[in-house]
């Protein structure tokens, strides 16, 4: 793998934290949100002739703010401006539609390219100024001039007021028309065009708040059918929902959960079980699933047990009473496919991320980090060693520093370019060119 860094500042804020990485369905644009609610897009350059090692570039295309700080007076509650997701619609036209919400507020933002400007007004000069009508002696047509590239961002619709809970997930439908959010205990149905109402599809509150024994961790609409979406729970099942069953899906179509085994229960158990993301493959015949030491991925037509298991960071496991301690064991990682299903990613702590290959079983570790962010520098596995004697490219499990965590990572849909964010960096990493 090659590899290039786009954010190498040596200064940085807790609001640079990046929360979120979503690469748009051609793979043309990637676009992050972070923690101080600003939505930065990257687009990938063309190859050209005389550069081609460059193939796997992308530069900033725009920068905006999507949410900002809020209060609820009502609850005395501050609202974080921290943007939790970003889902890009399917393009239809020349400008590009993206979803971002925070934990209270989705917004709908059209990018659009601005490179012509109109000149010759009649009723004003070109300084915009209003002309005197007593001086306008004749009509002129306006002509549309060229001008330099401007991309503009603007919120198109705001979808508030419908989570009581903080927002986890949103994810568009296949008909392109309705998408889905989900909170701790509910989850909503949306129409695009529609801001003032939702459907409430999925509702686990108890009536009584003492009773509750699980939330709703993450939701995500089926690839091709528009009626089927799932999600996780922090009990570590996840359920299947057929929208055409019923208007409220209280009840699953299926149930995906693996029995524990009763020899390795102990006081972590629930805690490392609950899944912290499910994704659908993008033929939509499996969904994988990660909680915090492992990766499943599930046969839709298997409910009793994952047709695969892909251990993360197992040496993590003698650790979890430390990581309990500093609160790492709430982290939550995310996971993702590559463009032909062949092959899964997520991350690690250390700066560290994985990679397994579905067809040999093979897997690899690799480290995102500055020393080897250098142009065109290959990327070198790395082991993690857990016995008394380490070989001399071995990391001891006791070094690993957990504040470097990558929870955040993306696959471009057609050619094997990842995007992984560590802290407030984004880096790019290609498949290397002959």
């Amino acid at each position: 793998m090659m590899l290039r860094r786009m954010d190498g500042a040596r200064m940085w804020h807790v609001s640079d934290i990046i929360s979120t990485v979503e690469f748009n369905y051609s793979g043309e644009l990637l676009a992050t949100g972070d923690k101080g609610g600003r939505v930065v897009i990257f687009q990938h350059e063309q190859e050209s002739k005389n550069r081609p090692h460059l193939r796997g570039e992308y530069n900033v295309y725009s920068t905006f703010q999507s949410h900002e700080p809020e209060f609820d007076y009502l609850k005395s509650l501050e609202i974080e401006e921290k943007i939790n997701k970003i889902r890009w619609l399917p393009q239809q036209n020349a400008a590009h539609f993206l979803l971002s919400t925070n934990d209270k507020t989705i917004k709908l933002w059209k990018i659009s390219e601005r490179d012509k400007r109109a000149e010759g007004y009649n009723l004003k000069d070109e300084d915009g100024r209003l002309r005197d009508p007593f001086r306008i002696t004749s009509l002129r047509v306006p002509v549309l001039m060229p001008m330099d590239l401007m991309v503009e961002a603007s919120p198109r619709r705001i979808f508030a007021n419908a989570h009581t809970y903080h927002i986890n997930s949103i994810s568009v439908n296949s008909d392109h028309e309705t998408y889905l959010s989900a909170d701790d205990l509910r989850i909503n149905l949306w129409h695009l065009e529609i801001t003032d109402r939702s459907f409430n599809i999925v509702d686990i509150k108890p009536a009584n708040m003492e009773e509750l024994t699980e939330v709703i961790t993450a939701a995500e609409c089926h690839p091709h059918q528009c009626n089927v979406f799932v999600y996780s729970s922090s009990k570590g099942t996840i359920r299947l929902c057929d929208m055409r069953a019923a208007a409220l899906c209280d009840r699953h179509s299926k149930f995906f959960e693996e029995p524990e085994d009763p020899s390795s229960r102990s006081f972590f158990s629930e805690i490392i079980s609950s899944i912290s993301d499910v994704k659908f493959s993008h033929s939509g015949r499996y969904m994988m699933t990660r909680d915090y030491l492992s990766v499943k991925v599930w046969d839709l037509n298997m409910e009793n047990r994952p047709v695969e298991t892909y251990q993360v960071h197992e040496y993590l496991r003698s650790k979890l009473c430390s990581l309990y301690e500093n609160d790492c064991i709430f982290d939550k990682f995310e996971c993702c496919w590559n463009g032909s299903d062949s092959a899964i990613m997520t991350g690690s702590y250390n700066n560290f991320f994985r990679m397994f290959d579905r067809n040999t079983r093979r897997d690899i570790t690799l480290e995102a980090s500055r020393e080897s962010s250098k142009p065109r520098a290959t990327l070198k596995p790395r082991k993690v060693s857990t016995g008394g004697k380490r070989k001399k490219d071995e990391i001891s499990v006791d070094s690993l520093d957990f504040n470097k965590k990558i929870l955040h990572t993306a696959w471009h849909p057609k050619d094997n370019v990842i995007a992984v964010a560590a802290t407030n960096n984004l880096y790019i990493f290609q498949d290397k060119i002959n």
